[in-house]
């Protein structure tokens, strides 16, 4: 059994217990204090509020400071994620006999908020490894379970989720990557785009066709990095999301065991499916991080940059403005929240709360984000402010995890379907 972390003990007992603000939401802006009315603390049980400040604090310490250069020089923060494991964020929501911290969807969303204002992308891929340790809890047996999640709990060896194709994105069920079946091997063929981690991390979920066309043709096989046949392509040039290496993975002949096949053929979309419901809830949330540190860096330099005689904090207009963000923020926070409560608690209107709260919270906490680099000015657009790294780090939010016009779609087909 792998080592219980902090988190997982503040489940079990219950709760007992940089340089300047331009460049990071840090210490500064802390000290500063966080506005009672978009403190992200309202509402939250004792247990809740201490791994939150405990997300927080790691933010603060351990990202904040080298959000930038992680950016600017494409590094993969291993050993700072293994540090966050030790703390229990390596399998938040997996099951502590294997390992995990045993917390629900809704914790999960507060430690991944907290932890994007350290460092969005990073957290990105935090909630990725944490969605595929899910998985392999879920559906895999227990052979399964105990082989891979311990490794995932601590991070020492990372996940990645394999089903978006050069041609299938919002179509996942076209994927076309075979696994043919000979003896006790499945025989794999056929690429996947844009995969988080890809090409570092050691463990693929992979969506991939062992029957006929359409969903029920796809099944779910955990690919070891290492196995032959299996290999990268070039690493990804993104706008954001640079703390993570992006790369196609393809396989070549890749011969996979049975053994590793996760449940029964067929069921692999209803996993993928499942597991986008709260990968759209996390990363909804690392939105909602993005969003509190830009209205917290947009608020302290409305209070110290002066023009026309006076500062920026007195002009009506970026009152009002500010008080606009400030409000979508926290109606984001909310909507996310609630569909994190309906997911845990398995309830009918989950699958399309999931999808609402994907859809506002990336698109309005865009929005948060985007305004605070204009009340920047000139300086917003500047790499030594931490603002542009938000707006470029979340963008892509509004793309992955399914596209936010396929988040409309699942919501008009509840509400036309529906008797």
């Amino acid at each position: 059994m792998a080592t219980i972390g902090p988190l997982a003990r503040i489940a079990r007992l219950g709760s007992s217990i940089c340089r300047n603000h331009r460049l990071s939401f840090n210490r500064s802006t802390q000290r500063r204090g966080i506005a009672s009315c978009v403190d992200p603390s309202h509402g939250l049980t004792d247990e809740q509020k201490e791994f939150q400040k405990m997300a927080f604090d790691f933010a603060a310490n351990e990202m904040a400071p080298h959000m930038s250069e992680w950016d600017q020089k494409e590094i993969f923060p291993v050993e700072t994620m293994r540090k966050a494991a030790q703390l229990g964020f390596g399998g938040i929501y997996v099951q502590p006999e294997v390992g995990g911290s045993g917390l629900s969807r809704l914790d999960t969303s507060i430690i991944f908020e907290a932890l994007s204002t350290g460092c969005v992308s990073t957290t990105a891929y935090i909630s990725i490894h944490n969605m595929c340790a899910w998985m392999i809890d879920t559906f895999g047996n227990n052979e399964q379970r105990e082989r891979f999640c311990p490794d995932l709990c601590l991070m020492d060896k990372f996940a990645s989720y394999c089903l978006t194709e050069p041609g299938s994105g919002s179509d996942a069920a076209s994927l076309l990557t075979t696994a043919q079946l000979k003896g006790d091997h499945y025989i794999v063929n056929g690429s996947k785009a844009f995969i988080s981690g890809g090409g570092d991390t050691d463990v693929y979920i992979v969506m991939c066709r062992t029957g006929g066309k359409g969903p029920k043709g796809i099944s779910c096989l955990v690919v070891e990095k290492g196995t032959p046949g299996l290999s990268f392509g070039k690493k990804e040039k993104k706008v954001g999301w640079n703390s993570q290496p992006t790369r196609a993975v393809i396989f070549e002949d890749c011969a996979v065991p049975v053994i590793n096949r996760l449940g029964e053929e067929g069921q692999g979309f209803n996993m993928a499916m499942r597991g986008l419901n709260g990968g759209r809830i996390n990363i909804a949330s690392c939105s909602l991080g993005a969003a509190h540190a830009s209205v917290q860096l947009a608020r302290d330099h409305l209070l110290v940059r002066k023009q026309f005689g006076e500062t920026l904090s007195n002009n009506q207009y970026l009152q009002f403005k500010l008080a606009e963000m400030a409000t979508k923020l926290v109606a984001s926070r909310l909507m996310v929240r609630e569909a994190a409560t309906a997911l845990q608690e398995n309830r009918s209107d989950a699958v399309s709360l999931c999808s609402m709260a994907k859809l506002f919270a990336t698109d309005e906490c865009f929005n948060i984000c985007n305004d605070a680099l204009q009340m920047h000015g000139g300086y917003g657009y500047l790499k030594d402010y931490a603002v542009q790294q938000f707006v470029r780090d979340i963008r892509v939010h509004q793309i992955l995890e399914g596209t936010n016009e396929v988040m409309r779609m699942i919501i008009s087909r509840n509400l036309l379907t529906e008797s």
